[in-house]
C-alpha cells in the first residue's frame, strides 16, 4: 500500500460506512429470529465464504504461544461482542447503540495503557472522563419507546461490547505482523459459527423464509463480517493503530444516518447535546499537544500513587 499512502484510510471509511449499517441490519434481523440465530446466520454465511477461498487462508507464520492471543482475540470478537451487542439491541435503539461505539478509540488507548503501559496524555484520560459522563448523560436521557424498551440496559451492554472490540484491537495488532488480514478474518467467522451454533440451537429451531430478516442476517454475514472485517484489518496491518480506532467515531454518524432513512429513529434534544459531549471527550481523547507536559504511563502513574 507505500504506493497508495491514503487507501488504507479509503478502505476504513467503506469499514464503518459498513458497520454503520450493521445496527440497522440488526434490528431487522431480529424482528424474525432470535440474536443467537441471526448472528450465527451470520457467522456460517461468512464461513462459506472464506472456503470459498481456502487455499488464501494458510498465509501467516504461527509463533510458540499465538494460540493464546488467537483465542482472546476471538473470544472477544466476535463470540462475546455479540453476545453483549446482539442483547443490546433488543433494549435499546440502534441509534445509541452505534452513538456507543464513539467510546471504542479513548477506550483501546486506555487498555493500551493499563495492559501494555503505552503512553497516555493527562488530556487523553480527561478525554475518556468526558465520553463516559456523555455516555451516560445519553442513558440517563432515553425514553422508553418502541425502539428502546430499555435504553440504559441496552446502552449498558453496548458499552460491554466496546470493553470486548477494544480487547480484540490490541489482539489483532500484536498479531497483524504474522498473519495475514484474511487469515485473521476467516478465523473470527469460523470461531464465531462453531461458538453460536449451540446457543442457537437451544433457542429453538425457527422457520427460515426468505424475507427482509434472513436478508439482513445474510447481508451481516457477507457484507459486514466478511467485508467490515477483512477491511479493517487489511488497514490496521499498514498503519498505527490509534489512527484506525480514530475512524470508529464514523460509525455512530453513518449509524444515525441510517436509522433516520430506514428505521424512522429520531433521538431528543437532550440525547443530541449527550452525543455531542461524547464527541468531545473522543476529540480530546485524539489531541496532541507538542508543548504539553510529558505522558504519563502505567508505570510512572503507579510509582506516583505509592
Amino acid at each position: 500500500m507505500k504506493s497508495l499512502p491514503f487507501l488504507p484510510q479509503l478502505i476504513l471509511l467503506i469499514a464503518t460506512m459498513l458497520w454503520g449499517s450493521s445496527f440497522i441490519a440488526l434490528k431487522l434481523a431480529f424482528e424474525q429470529y432470535s440474536p443467537m440465530w441471526v448472528i450465527f446466520i451470520r457467522m456460517a454465511a461468512a464461513s462459506i465464504c472464506f472456503l470459498l477461498m481456502w487455499k488464501r487462508l494458510f498465509h501467516f507464520r504461527y509463533q510458540t504461544g499465538d494460540w493464546k492471543l488467537l483465542l482472546l482475540m476471538s473470544a472477544a470478537e466476535p463470540c462475546l461482542y455479540f453476545i453483549f451487542e446482539g442483547l443490546a439491541l433488543q433494549y435499546t435503539s440502534a441509534s445509541q447503540a452505534g452513538m456507543i461505539t464513539a467510546i471504542l478509540p479513548p477506550m483501546v488507548a486506555l487498555l493500551a495503557f493499563i495492559f501494555l503501559a503505552e503512553r497516555m496524555t493527562k488530556l487523553a484520560i480527561a478525554g475518556f472522563g468526558v465520553a463516559f459522563m456523555g455516555l451516560l448523560w445519553l442513558s440517563g436521557a432515553a425514553q422508553i419507546s418502541e425502539h428502546a424498551s430499555n435504553p440504559m440496559l441496552g446502552n449498558s451492554l453496548e458499552l460491554g461490547a466496546m470493553v470486548c472490540s477494544a480487547i480484540y484491537c490490541l489482539c489483532l495488532k500484536k498479531l497483524s505482523s504474522r498473519y495475514s488480514p484474511i487469515s485473521l478474518t476467516a478465523l473470527q467467522a469460523f470461531a464465531g459459527a462453531i461458538f453460536f451454533l449451540p446457543l442457537a440451537l437451544f433457542q429453538g429451531i425457527p422457520t427460515f423464509t426468505w424475507d427482509v430478516p434472513m436478508q439482513a442476517s445474510l447481508f451481516l454475514g457477507v457484507f459486514v463480517t466478511l467485508g467490515a472485517y477483512l477491511l479493517y484489518n487489511t488497514a490496521i496491518a499498514n498503519m498505527n493503530l490509534n489512527q484506525a480506532t480514530v475512524f470508529s467515531n464514523l460509525i455512530p454518524v453513518y449509524t444515525l444516518g441510517f436509522a433516520y432513512w430506514l428505521l424512522d429513529e429520531t433521538l431528543t434534544l437532550e440525547q443530541l447535546f449527550a452525543c455531542g459531549l461524547i464527541l468531545v471527550g473522543v476529540i480530546m481523547s485524539q489531541m496532541r499537544k507538542p508543548a504539553e507536559a510529558p505522558a504519563i504511563t502505567a508505570e510512572n502513574q503507579i510509582g506516583e500513587s505509592v
